[in-house]
């Protein structure tokens, strides 16, 4: 099989390419890698975009950075730290930048939740979570990503029904980058047996009855029966935060 590259398609610098080359390079890249073992698919986004490329993680585990770490040692894995995440969420970082061999990168929106507060008012994430969401984590990994070209993610097909035709490779045509999904076609078993084997972090709050873990304020438990996200923003009708869409 052959795997198209920034090389064969004749893209001489990835620092600035046009948007149709990037957008060719996810579409066979895509075809091409269906199917392929994840970590076939992480060298591919490594071998193609050397340093312009990253690992993003929430830090619910560290599957995907650890996929990473074996291929790619020293990898950027950039973290948005929003001010508002679990103590349990904050370990699995700390744990993956002391013992996994990449670069976790933290970035922080431009605002503290103190500030925040002070300009939008208390509890902006309880009146208007998309605004909340935007600033604490959109316009922050759209920061973060000024220094690559392309990216991965964990996200996967079984998550949730907006999830489910997520593509190995894609062309964000927002952000005019490649995004990198590793891990799309692999089941919740499929992740168990990986943190089994590696022994990876996972966030402790999984095993109290949490499907999906964001932010403190906008995440619940999930009860018996429901979707994964289902605990994220229960209160209103939204289950993306907006880094994926």
């Amino acid at each position: 099989m052959t795997i198209v590259t920034a090389a064969n398609l004749g893209l001489v610098s990835l620092g600035a390419p046009a948007a149709p080359v990037f957008e060719k390079l996810a579409r066979d890249a895509a075809a091409a890698l269906e199917g392929a073992p994840a970590e076939e698919i992480a060298k591919w986004a490594t071998d193609t975009f050397g340093a312009r490329f990253c690992v993003t993680s929430s830090m619910a585990d560290a599957v995907v950075a650890h996929l990473f770490s074996r291929v790619s040692p020293g990898v950027d894995v950039v973290f948005l730290d929003t001010g508002l995440h679990f103590p349990e969420t904050l370990k699995v970082r700390d744990t993956v930048a002391a013992t996994m061999n990449v670069n976790v990168r933290s970035i922080r929106p431009r605002m503290t939740v103190g500030q925040q507060d002070g300009e939008y008012g208390p509890r902006l994430f309880a009146r208007s979570p998309d605004e909340c969401c935007f600033m604490r984590k959109v316009e922050p990994l759209e920061r973060a990503l000024v220094d690559y070209d392309a990216w991965a993610t964990g996200l996967r097909r079984d998550e949730s029904p907006t999830r489910a035709n997520t593509p190995v490779v894609t062309y964000d045509a927002k952000k005019g980058k490649v995004k990198v999904n590793p891990i799309a076609a692999w089941t919740q078993a499929d992740v168990d047996r990986y943190v089994s084997r590696w022994n990876v972090p996972v966030n402790e709050l999984f095993k109290k009855g949490y499907g999906s873990i964001g932010c403190w304020p906008c995440t619940r438990r999930t009860k018996a029966g429901e979707d994964p996200r289902a605990g994220r923003w229960a209160m209103f009708e939204k289950t993306e935060c907006g880094l994926h869409v």
